[in-house]
């Protein structure tokens, strides 16, 4: 077999493969074969029709039809290989001559992956915001806490924001009920919004035993984002009762003996929320300064096909949240024309991203274990509510997959290889500690063997980039 490649972009090439026809007998034979299985011949066995009569009674053309499709797919990866070419698509394949006993020609259009050169990546620079656990984050905290172990008193008032109120809710369009827009008996806090527009709104100021109608949009159902009526009425305002705030409810609530301790605590909590918050930024700041110093050529097609994919992934997750895409879009203050731009930079970013870091894992001495394969797949089903053990049954049937989750594995320990050789700083000049931060946020002692263990698999898993 002989083969060529043209390269018609930075990111496809044309494979022109000459395959000479005896090259083809095996699967000429096995085509036979075939045949003869399938095909009742007066006077033969089933399976021992001669190729002769084959030709006679089916058809040498459908012979080599069905040899050449058995063919082509295993000399287009052997001219693949023998061409180093990794492929990202499927290929536009063409016989361009073929003809009995004769050499089979053949081209293969595909988009592939580009050369990338790999620029110097040890000791990139960049700048994250610094993080202050403020007195107002341990007192939410500490507020949350209370109201976990508040009671609800009835009062004998118009309701207000805070309140927690019983509510009977009908929905009607042209004076008819909507189905599946009535509840009964629901509990509800006022100012919690995520429900109704207009709700808290039409709420504030009932009393119980009163009632008040407002216009609306459903957020679900067949009518999703259809105005219609809502008449609400309160059945129950009740309040809060908060416990007091002393060494007694820091030891009713925590394993603390004072107020003190429990506060301590919760600031220190806050600090490793936020730090591990800050890596996560200083991870994607450095990964942003590796890719202003390469220019990574992407198919479009690739392109188009991720762009689908989210696009329709983000269409699916507002629809379970109950929200329209022009509801979505007024939220967040973006035009279509802005949020379509903001996906494309996302999506080529992070196409960008992947490349780029597989070509260095190429260099680099990146091992995947048992480990963190299962690992892997368990922090994915956890992400996605799934049992783990369907997730394994799924990778059994489906055991193409570890092929993928080995190189999104391979990615994030090289990219936070990378981040741990990085100069980050925040914004006031401090040093952004990342090669001895624990999964819990914790800072580890550089002699510390265990938690320098951890790191690196903590940072691997953070610095997983979007498919």
């Amino acid at each position: 077999m002989k083969s060529a490649v043209e390269t018609l972009s930075p990111t496809r090439a044309k494979l022109t493969v000459e395959v000479p026809f005896e090259e083809l007998k095996p699967s000429l034979d096995a085509a036979y074969k075939q045949i003869a299985q399938q095909i009742n011949i007066p006077g033969f066995r089933k399976g021992k029709v001669p190729p002769p009569v084959i030709d006679r009674q089916v058809g040498r053309g459908a012979v080599l039809d069905q040899a050449i499709n058995d063919v082509l797919p295993k000399k287009y990866v052997e001219a693949l290989q023998a061409n180093d070419l990794e492929p990202l698509a499927q290929p536009d394949i063409e016989v361009t001559k073929f003809e009995d006993n004769e050499t089979l020609e053949f081209t293969a259009e595909v988009d592939v992956k580009p050369q990338i050169d790999v620029p110097d990546y040890e000791g990139l620079s960049a700048e994250v915001d610094p993080f202050e656990v403020t007195d107002a984050d341990v007192e939410e905290q500490i507020q949350a806490l209370r109201e976990r172990f508040a009671t609800l008193i009835d009062v004998e008032r118009p309701a207000q924001e805070g309140d927690f109120v019983v509510i009977d809710l009908v929905a009607t369009r042209d004076g008819e009920p909507v189905e599946g827009a009535e509840v009964s008996g629901m509990s509800y806090r006022v100012g919690g919004g995520g429900m109704l527009d207009g709700l808290d709104e039409a709420i504030t100021g009932l009393s119980a035993g009163e009632e008040r109608t407002f216009t609306s949009q459903l957020v679900g159902g067949d009518l999703i984002g259809q105005e219609v009526e809502v008449q609400v009425k309160v059945t129950q305002v009740q309040e809060q009762e908060l416990p007091d705030y002393d060494d007694e409810f820091a030891q009713m609530a925590s394993e603390f003996d004072t107020v003190a301790e429990l506060e301590a605590d919760v600031r220190e909590r806050l600090g490793n929320g936020k730090r591990l918050e800050q890596a996560a930024a200083a991870r994607d700041a450095v990964l942003e300064a590796l890719l202003e110093k390469v220019d990574v050529p992407l198919p479009e097609g690739i392109v188009t096909e991720e762009l689908n994919a989210r696009r329709q992934n983000v269409e699916q997750q507002l629809s379970f949240a109950g929200l329209t895409m022009e509801k979505y879009l007024e939220d967040e203050g973006q035009t279509i024309e802005e949020f379509e731009a903001d996906l494309e930079r996302r999506v080529r970013d992070a196409l960008a991203a992947q490349m780029l870091l597989d070509e260095i894992a190429k260099g680099e001495d990146i091992e995947i274990t048992n480990e963190d394969l299962t690992g892997y797949i368990i922090r994915q089903a956890q992400s996605q509510g799934q049992d783990p053990q369907q997730a394994f049954a799924h990778i059994q049937e489906h055991p193409h997959h570890l092929q993928e989750y080995a190189a999104e594995i391979s990615r994030g320990k090289v990219l936070a290889k990378i981040v741990e050789s990085a100069n980050v700083t925040d914004t006031a000049g401090n040093a952004v500690e990342l090669k001895n931060l624990r999964p819990d946020g914790t800072i580890g002692e550089p002699a510390d063997e265990a938690a320098e263990g951890d790191a690196p698999d903590e940072a691997g898993e953070a610095a997983k980039t979007e498919a």
